[in-house]
C-alpha cells in the first residue's frame, strides 16, 4: 500500500501527545489489553490488509447510507466532496494496517492525537484543505462508530481463516483484539473534546 496523502505518522514535527505512557498503560488495563491481543492483530493483518479495499467499501457504504454521517464529508455546498472522501479513504485504509501492526509507543500516541485533532474543530478539514460545511465529527458518532467498525470485521476474519491465510489463529481471538484496539483508538480520539476531564 502506498502512503496516502496527509499521512504524517513519522513526521518529526508532529507534536507529542499529552497522553503519557502511564495513561496508556491504564487504558490498556481498562480494555483488557494483553500481549496476546497484539499477536492476534499481527495475524489479523495477514487477512485484513490485503482486503482493505473490500473493508472500506463496506464502511463507506454504511457511511453513505446514513445522511448524518456522510454530512461530515460535505463541501461548502452541502454535498459530499469526492476528493475529501478519497483522501480520507486512503488514510482510513492505512489505519487498518496500523491498528494491526503498530507498537503502542510515544510515536503511536502522537499520531492518535493527530487523528483526534482531525475529527475535532481544532483540525478538521485542514489536512485536505477542505472548505467543508461540517466543522467537526460529533463525539457521539465517533464513539458509536466503534460498533460498525468492529462488527463488520468478523466476516473478513472468518473468510481469511477459511482461506487458510493464517496458521490456525482463531477468529474470536483476532476479533476480540480488534474490538479492544478500536475502542482504545476511540478513547484516545475523544481526548480533545473534553481535555480537562479526559
Amino acid at each position: 500500500m502506498s502512503i496516502p496523502a496527509g499521512y504524517t505518522y513519522d513526521d518529526p514535527t508532529l507534536a507529542a501527545s499529552p497522553v503519557t505512557l502511564a495513561d496508556l498503560a491504564d487504558l490498556h488495563a481498562s480494555v483488557l489489553w494483553t500481549d496476546a491481543d497484539a499477536a492476534a492483530l499481527r495475524t489479523a493483518a495477514k487477512i485484513l490488509v490485503p482486503r482493505t479495499d473490500a473493508i472500506l467499501d463496506v464502511w463507506y457504504g454504511f457511511v453513505g447510507a446514513n445522511p448524518h454521517l456522510v454530512a461530515t464529508f460535505a463541501g461548502a455546498d452541502g454535498q459530499p466532496d469526492d476528493d475529501y472522501l478519497t483522501a480520507v479513504r486512503g488514510r482510513f485504509g492505512q489505519w487498518i494496517e496500523d491498528i494491526c501492526l503498530r507498537r503502542h509507543d510515544a510515536t503511536w500516541l502522537a499520531y492518535q492525537d493527530e487523528i483526534a485533532r482531525r475529527h475535532h474543530p481544532s483540525g478538521k478539514n485542514r489536512t485536505d484543505h477542505i472548505d467543508s460545511a461540517s466543522a467537526y465529527i460529533p463525539l457521539r458518532h465517533l464513539v458509536a462508530l466503534v460498533v460498525p467498525i468492529t462488527v463488520t470485521i468478523r466476516d473478513f476474519l472468518a473468510e481469511g481463516v477459511r482461506d487458510g491465510v493464517t496458521d490456525g489463529a482463531g477468529v474470536e481471538a483476532m476479533y476480540q483484539a480488534w474490538f479492544k484496539a478500536v475502542t482504545l483508538s476511540a478513547a484516545l480520539w475523544a481526548r480533545p473534546y473534553s481535555p480537562d476531564l479526559w
